[in-house]
Formats: C-alpha cells, sequence, structure tokens
C-alpha cells in the first residue's frame, strides 16, 4: 500500500492546494492529470538524457521508466531535462571550456526547476562526468528527499581480441603521428572501440563519480555499475522511483545523508578504484552545497592512507562491466569496511546505515577485479595530493599503475593546451622534461581544460613515462603517466605556475607529497614585479559570467558561497 502524504506540509501545495492555486491546476488537467493526481506529492525526474553522445542516449528512457515506481508508491512523477556537455567529444579543442561550466549550469538549471514548480523530492538521472556531481550538487542545494541513478556504462569493445575503450583511441592518434599506427588501424579501432549505449567503460571520471552516488549514500546499493545495455537498469529506474516516496514519507533528506563521515568514506571509494583526480574537485563542490568544509587537502589526506584495490583501467585491467560482474561497489566496500577503511554509521538512501547494506554483502573470493584489502594493488592509493613552491594550495597525480613516483627536470612552458599538443605531434617535447601548461584553470582558462588529446598523444609517441606535466587545468578520468593537475592558484591569479620559465628545474615526489619549483626566492619575486595577468578570449557569454563568479580549485571551483551562507532551504519553504 502506498504512503499517504500531507500536503500541507510539502512544497507542491504552493502550486497545488486552495482556490488560488486553480489557474495552476488548469496547466495539470491540461496535461491529462486528474484530481488524484494533483492531490498527491510532486516528484521531480531529472534527466541529462540528449543526443550529444553515447553517455547520455538511454537516459530518458530510464527516467520514463522511474514514472512507474513514483506512481506506485503514492507520487505524480514530473520529468524535465538537462544539458551536458560530453568531455570525450569537447576534449583537445576550445569545446572543453565548456565542460566545467556545464557542472554549475546542469546544477542551476535543476535547481530552478524544482523551485519553479514547486517538487518534492527529486529522481535524477545522469551519464557523463559533470552531468554526476551537478545533479548530486542540486539535491544536496535544495535538500528535499532524492535518490541518484547513474545510467551505466558502455560495454567495451574489442579490437585485436582485447577490450579497449576511448582512450586506446585518443592514444592511437599518438601512435599515428609518431608513424607506429597507419591510418587503416586508427580508423578501424575509432568504429569498434564504443560498441553501444553508456559512458566510458574504464574508472575515469563518469564510473568515479558513480561509485562515489553509492559510496555516500545517494544511491540505490549495487545500481551503478550495471552497463546502460543491461535490463537491469529498468528495474533500478523503477525501484528509484518507489524508494524516493520513502525517503519522503521518512523527511530523510540528502543533507542527512552526505554527513562528513560520509564524504570521507567517497574519498575512500575513490582512492581505493584508482579513481578520477576530478573527484578532488567534485567532492569539495558536493560538500560546500552542504555548507561542509572538505576541500582538496581533505581528500587527498584520506587518499594517502587508503589501500588501492580495484585492478581498474586506465592504470589497471578491466572495466565496469567487470565490476559489476565481480560484486559491484558493494563488493569492494565489503572489504574496505572489513579492512576499517570505511565508517559504517552514515545512513543512506535505503533508510538503513551503510554498515547495514555491507552486512547483505556476501565477499566473492573468485572474482578478479576487486583485491582484499589486506593484499590491495598498492598500500596507499591510486590518487595522491601535493603541495610546495609551485603549488602553495595543492595539486593532485594520480598514480594508480606508476611504477615512477618521483620526478625532476627541467620546464617546458605553454599558455595553452593547443600550444603543447602541436609540440608533441612536432616532436618538439624533450625527454625528461616537465611540461607546464597554465593559464587553464578555472578562471584563466576559463573552465578548466582536461588534457586527455596531449597526455594520450604523449603515450603514442612512447613518450608517456618518459615526462612529467603539470598545469592549473584538470585531467580526463582517462590520463595515465606523471600528470599532475589542480595546481593552485593557477596562473591567472598570480600563482608560482605563472611564474616558471622554460629551463625552471622542477622536482615532485608523489611519495613525500611535494612539488617544488627550484628558483630561488629573489628571482621569483623579481619575475612577480614584472608579470601582468593575461586576458582571455572570452570576454562575454557564460564562460566570462564563470570566470567572473568561480572560486580556486582548491574549494573545488564552486561559483555560489554554499549551504554556510544560506538563510533557508527550498525543502522547508
Amino acid at each position: 500500500m502506498a504512503n499517504q502524504f500531507d500536503k500541507s506540509r510539502l512544497p507542491s501545495r504552493h502550486v497545488s492546494v486552495g482556490p488560488e492555486r486553480a489557474p495552476h491546476r488548469s496547466y495539470y488537467y491540461a496535461m491529462g492529470m486528474t484530481e488524484e493526481d494533483i492531490a498527491r506529492p510532486f516528484v521531480a525526474i531529472a534527466s541529462a538524457g540528449n543526443d550529444s553522445a553515447p553517455c547520455n542516449t538511454t537516459l530518458n528512457p530510464q527516467a520514463d521508466i522511474c514514472r512507474q515506481g513514483v506512481i506506485e508508491a503514492g507520487g505524480t512523477p514530473r520529468r524535465f531535462n538537462t544539458i551536458t556537455v560530453t568531455d570525450g567529444i569537447a576534449m583537445g579543442h576550445q569545446g572543453m571550456k565548456s565542460s566545467l561550466v556545464s557542472r554549475e549550469v546542469i546544477a542551476d538549471s535543476i535547481e530552478l526547476s524544482v523551485r519553479g514548480h514547486s517538487y518534492d523530492a527529486l529522481v535524477g538521472f545522469a551519464g557523463c562526468d559533470k552531468s554526476l556531481p551537478g545533479m548530486m550538487m542540486a539535491m544536496l542545494r535544495l535538500n528535499v528527499p532524492s535518490i541518484f541513478v547513474y545510467g551505466g556504462s558502455i560495454l567495451p569493445g574489442r579490437f585485436h581480441d582485447k577490450d579497449v575503450t576511448v582512450v586506446d583511441v585518443f592514444e592511437a592518434v599518438g601512435q599515428h603521428a609518431a608513424g607506429n599506427c597507419a591510418l587503416q588501424e586508427l580508423t578501424e579501432l575509432e568504429k569498434v572501440a564504443c560498441p553501444g549505449h553508456g559512458a566510458c567503460g574504464g574508472q575515469f571520471t563518469a564510473n568515479t563519480m558513480a561509485c562515489v552516488g553509492e559510496a555516500i549514500g545517494l544511491s540505490l546499493p549495487n545500481s551503478n555499475m550495471a552497463p546502460a545495455p543491461y535490463k537491469s537498469r529498468e528495474e533500478i529506474a523503477i525501484a528509484a522511483g518507489r524508494q524516493v516516496m520513502e525517503l519522503l514519507a521518512l523527511n530523510l533528506r540528502p543533507r542527512d545523508i552526505c554527513t562528513r563521515a560520509a564524504f570521507e568514506n567517497a574519498a575512500r571509494v575513490v582512492a581505493a578504484t584508482g579513481g578520477s583526480t576530478n573527484a578532488a574537485l567534485h567532492l569539495p563542490a558536493m560538500a560546500s552545497e552542504c555548507g561542509i568544509e572538505f576541500d582538496l587537502f581533505d581528500v587527498a589526506e584520506i587518499f594517502k592512507s587508503t589501500p588501492y584495490i580495484a585492478d581498474l583501467k586506465p592504470g589497471g585491467r578491466y572495466v565496469a562491466k567487470d565490476m559489476y560482474e565481480a560484486g559491484g561497489v558493494y563488493m569492494l566496500m565489503k572489504t574496505m569496511l572489513d579492512g576499517g577503511f570505511l565508517d559504517p554509521s552514515p545512513i543512506t538512501c535505503t533508510g538503513k546505515t551503510l554498515g547495514e547494506n555491507i552486512e547483505e554483502v556476501t565477499w566473492n573470493p573468485d572474482q578478479k577485479v576487486i583485491y582484499d584489502i589486506k593484499t590491495p594493488i598498492t598500500p596507499t592509493g591510486g590518487v595522491v595530493g601535493l603541495k610546495g613552491t609551485l603549488a602553495p594550495d595543492g595539486a593532485i597525480v594520480k598514480v594508480a599503475g606508476m611504477k615512477r613516483l618521483q620526478f625532476s627536470g627541467p620546464a617546458q612552458v605553454f599558455d595553452c593546451e593547443e600550444d603543447a599538443f602541436a609540440a608533441v605531434e612536432q616532436r618538439k617535447i624533450v625527454e625528461g622534461s616537465v611540461i607546464v601548461i597554465r593559464y587553464e584553470g578555472p578562471k584563466g582558462g576559463p573552465g578548466m581544460r582536461e588534457m586527455l588529446s596531449t597526455t594520450a598523444a604523449l603515450y603514442g609517441l612512447g613518450m608517456g613515462e618518459k615526462v612529467a606535466l603539470i598545469t592549473d587545468g584538470r585531467f580526463s578520468g582517462g590520463t595515465r603517466g606523471f600528470c599532475i593537475g589542480h595546481v593552485g592558484p593557477e596562473a591567472a591569479d598570480g600563482g608560482p605556475i605563472a611564474l616558471v620559465e622554460d629551463g625552471d628545474m622542477i622536482a615532485i615526489d608523489a611519495s613525500a607529497g611535494t612539488i617544488e619549483l627550484m628558483v630561488e626566492p629573489d628571482v621569483l619575486d623579481e619575475r612577480r614585479r614584472a608579470w601582468q595577468p593575461r586576458m582571455n578570449d572570452y570576454q562575454a557569454g557564460a564562460l566570462w559570467k564563470y570566470a567572473q563568479l568561480v572560486g580556486p580549485a582548491v574549494k573545488g571551483a564552486v561559483t555560489h558561497p554554499g549551504a554556510k551562507a544560506e538563510t533557508h532551504v527550498y525543502a522547508d519553504i
């Protein structure tokens, strides 16, 4: 039997209850709704579905199936869409400046739609990188009962009898430039690497944040690793619709679920899976929506003490489908909890604690993807925080799968990614050098681009292990090699990265967590006095607006003060 709800306590009373709301109700009747439908709670079903990329093509059908669960449990579903910018298509050109900006637009657009129509609860469907944190940020900002659903990953492609992902295609571009991959072979690879619907299959940003959804308690247990083409995604969508009504009945809200302990659990899961460095940007942004202080250094401290136990691409051998078949995120969390690396106490969207959910999982010793916490792949996490004279506000590097954790060499400096990529293609990168790409930060880009085209091309040329790369921009979750991002303060703010010159020695130690610019302080002072801020090409429009508002990467590159500055919460209107 469906729960009974008192609409006088819900936001939707403002658009559906009383004689003064007759004009509003006339719109609902126009859409075929009945008096009974209007009397029920209104549940927003937000979808990031579109035809832009395979990450998003199954989201609208999943969102529509979710309606069934909402109706069965006594609610009235109201679906709407938000945008995405798909990194795989935006990568390597000016379009990538739109990617991180889209996270804020997604969160803002969901907030505005829910506020404008006075919805009582929210189920969100997302597929591509920034749509996952954007959706969860909106849930935390609005604080109405919410469930996050990932649309699922793509199945791996097959090429020359091995599993491949889109990252293999990016790296093949570099091999082709080096003369080691015929154009015909590159063409054959690009046609099979992405065999259907779903987000990138490795432990890149989308799957990393999908793991976060479960670890932090906003997603149903073992719901997010199921690949997009699997029939079970329909069952998950219906279950999410039913469960959000339970959360509404319990008045269990996202900020009740996403406590500081839950954020720490999520960061540990990222490290244990060798996840994307972008999590160190998105977790602080999500925490800001709750009024929780949780910055890059908090994330890095957790990463430093967490074993790496999931053998996932790009540092490992397997993809999301394999992890799902091995038992999913909860199988991973089972061994982490047994080893004392998770807090079992945070409540989740099941209404039970994380520990209670994990109790229902039996460890599978026969699967090959997730190692026992007692015998990890490496004893410390797949992602490491750095700090030093080149990055006083911090930086981050993904070390999963890396053999070399120290690097020093002379700088080769570029003021944008295009110049660096051209130097790679023209074979102008010197072995042993530290490539510096600056003015690509949140403000300076604007938009903090990812550098996958450049890093993948370096690997394709056989230079991936022979150079280091440092930027105030970001790296894709698919990036591998000694690649350090999120350097702060960024160049646009006059950080030390703006003062580096060709030939300056830079020393990086991922074991010690340091990144040093080996230049005397008086020389840097002289350079600082001569330094002039740069003007970018985006002096109007959304990117200009973003550059005016965005804060530093160390705090998540957010564009508003967050819950700490709130005077009211939407859910209580």
